[in-house]
């Protein structure tokens, strides 16, 4: 999929719409910018409640904790 979009004189990029509906991106959705050489990879932010048992046999034991921070 080769998709190209204009930044626009205030500085805002339209999504085309078949990258939105490959990725099921929706309006008002939050991205994240990560600068990658010369580019920026664009990342979408999870929400706390779809990140809820990512990670259900981990371990919680010996992670730091506040009080070993200087």
């Amino acid at each position: 999929m080769v998709a190209t979009a204009t930044l626009s004189s205030k500085f805002q990029i339209s999504i085309p719409k078949a990258v939105r509906e490959a990725h099921h991106w929706q309006p008002g959705q939050e991205f994240a910018f990560i600068p990658k050489g010369s580019g920026v990879l664009l990342v979408p932010v999870p929400k706390l409640e779809d990140l809820m048992g990512i990670a259900p046999n981990a371990d919680p034991d010996g992670y730091r904790d506040r009080n070993d921070r200087y």
